[in-house]
């Protein structure tokens, strides 16, 4: 593909992750976004094109009994002219260093407020990530089939709690029984919840003085007159729209809806594609050195290793975020860490969890390359001569702790082959004992050791024994300075998975009571 071409493409790539509190409704907006797209049929099931299968967003059988997503689905669609390219990020605070991983992804996030509720902590602490990056954050007000928090107050606690300006692209006219509609500013109309009982229209325009011309029973309703009213406050006292702003994250255009219902989805839709920005340019480790996306030699980043997403096969995908050229069925590419050359083949694009092959992608898509072992995450993948390396992703410090071992020692090959596979997914870290070679595995959240343990069972006819130790501090430790009798009850040696070697601290005091000890030894939270 020639530069003009890729140009062109690149363009009409939108990119973008949901983050939410669990309960949201992140994966019922994520469906509907599908639904407004033409990928599916009905909210509820996505549908391969080729495969005629029907499958829930939350592929994860765990995930379908708990109802809470804690993998990241990646789902591609067209919509209108548009590739985009959707990443449906853990909801469960417990798997937060996945969706830390995912943002760094994707060109702008959706956040999904439970209207209910407003901002909860796992969503102020994700909307912070974003921040950090200076990436757009388009916002969706949702559950206005319910009785909520006054819409008010609920843009005043977003500008409060978050510390950003937001411009509310249309209204709610009620909500619960009397949701009559959504009052939109930025198309100049109201869409109405029931167009049967006005004249079969779902949209009506505004005349210059914000209202609707005409009878219809909607109008009726006091809940209209406040609204006019609360659009006359909100265009004198609210801030103004800037297109800059909200690229450069300042500025959060505020939507509300219900994706249960889907109403107000596809006016969001509509608006996203309009203000989203297209893929940019990427830092390397190289200071001042970027890579833009309509640059001719492939680049890209995984960010995401999963196993089994299809249990008959047993495979292992690792999640590729393209950064700049064309990927093409076949080609070469080198793996910065190992200075490996590895040929594509095989690669994927997904709808949940069904998926086609893709012979072409450009700078913003993701595609998924099957994995024998070859790749980690945070790796970079090039061609041509220079050797490109992007900046590491973020990893968290495991706090929960926990023993591992087989059940059944005639199974310990599927157990070793499970531990291995689950480890190199990134929700949980493994150590060994430094001497008696004993599994820890840790975690920052107690789920992960369910989700570990279940996936084990399921998926490697592993049944594990897990004996809880508690929460620790790890702390790195060089091996010129180490002196395995530096161990004891209070700081539990171990190697992590590469063989570094690792203290496990009961507490804080333990810390500093080693710190004084040992003064010139010098402790790291991570390597």
């Amino acid at each position: 593909m020639n530069r003009m071409n890729l140009k062109q493409a690149v363009a009409k790539r939108r990119t973008f992750a949901i983050i939410s509190h669990p309960d949201a409704g992140k994966t019922t907006i994520t469906e509907q976004l599908l639904l407004y797209s033409g990928a599916i049929r009905q909210a509820g099931t996505v549908k391969g094109k080729k495969s005629g299968k029907f499958a829930k967003s939350d592929w994860m059988k765990i995930e379908q009994q708990r109802g809470i997503s804690v993998t990241s689905s990646v789902m591609q669609v067209d919509y209108d002219g548009y590739q985009i390219n959707l990443v449906d990020t853990p909801g469960h605070e417990d798997f937060s260093e996945d969706t830390y991983r995912t943002l760094m992804a994707v060109d702008a996030a959706v956040m999904v407020i439970d209207s209910g509720k407003g901002i909860e902590p796992q969503t102020k602490k994700l909307f912070q990530v974003c921040r950090m990056r200076g990436i757009p954050i388009f916002t969706f007000m949702n559950k206005l089939d319910r009785d909520g928090r006054e819409p008010m107050d609920l843009v005043a606690e977003l500008e409060e709690v978050l510390a950003i300006d937001a411009y509310a692209m249309n209204w709610p006219m009620g909500m619960g029984k009397q949701f009559l509609g959504l009052y939109d500013f930025y198309n100049n109309r109201v869409e109405l919840t029931h167009p049967e009982e006005n004249g079969d229209n779902d949209f009506l325009p505004l005349n210059e003085a914000g209202e609707v011309e005409g009878d219809y029973k909607f109008k009726e309703s006091s809940i209209y007159t406040e609204a006019l009213e609360n659009a006359e406050l909100m265009r004198e006292a609210g801030n103004d729209f800037d297109k800059e702003a909200i690229a450069a994250g300042e500025l959060t255009p505020v939507f509300f809806g219900s994706a249960l219902t889907g109403f107000g989805v596809q006016t969001f839709l509509d608006a996203f594609v309009d203000f989203a920005p297209a893929p940019s340019a990427v830092d390397t480790v190289d200071e001042g050195e970027e890579v833009e996306p309509t640059d001719t030699e492939l680049t890209g980043f995984i960010f995401k290793i999963q196993a089994n997403m299809d249990p008959r096969h047993r495979d292992r995908i690792a999640f590729v975020r393209i950064v700049s050229g064309t990927f093409e069925e076949g080609m070469d590419v080198k793996v910065t860490r190992t200075d490996k050359k590895i040929k594509l083949n095989n690669t994927t694009r997904f709808m949940a969890d069904s998926r086609e092959n893709v012979e072409k992608a450009v700078a913003g898509d993701i595609i998924g390359l099957y994995d024998t072992g070859n790749f980690q995450i945070g790796d970079t993948i090039y061609t041509g001569k220079k050797a490109v390396a992007f900046p590491p992703l973020p990893q968290f410090t495991p706090e929960l702790f926990m023993k591992v071992s087989p059940k059944n020692v005639m199974k310990q090959k599927s157990f070793h082959k499970g531990m291995q596979q689950l480890v190199q997914e990134g929700a949980i870290q493994l150590y060994r004992t430094w001497h008696s070679e004993e599994y820890i595995i840790g975690a920052v959240g107690q789920l992960q050791f369910e989700v570990f343990q279940y996936r084990l069972l399921n998926e490697y006819n592993s049944e594990v024994d897990m004996s809880p130790m508690g929460n620790k501090i790890a702390r790195w430790i060089s091996e010129e300075e180490l002196d395995p009798k530096m161990s004891s009850s209070r700081n539990l040696l171990c190697k992590d998975i590469h063989g570094n070697p690792v203290f496990l601290f009961e507490n804080t005091f333990a810390v500093n009571w080693f710190q004084g000890k040992y003064p010139d030894v010098h402790l790291e939270t991570l390597l």
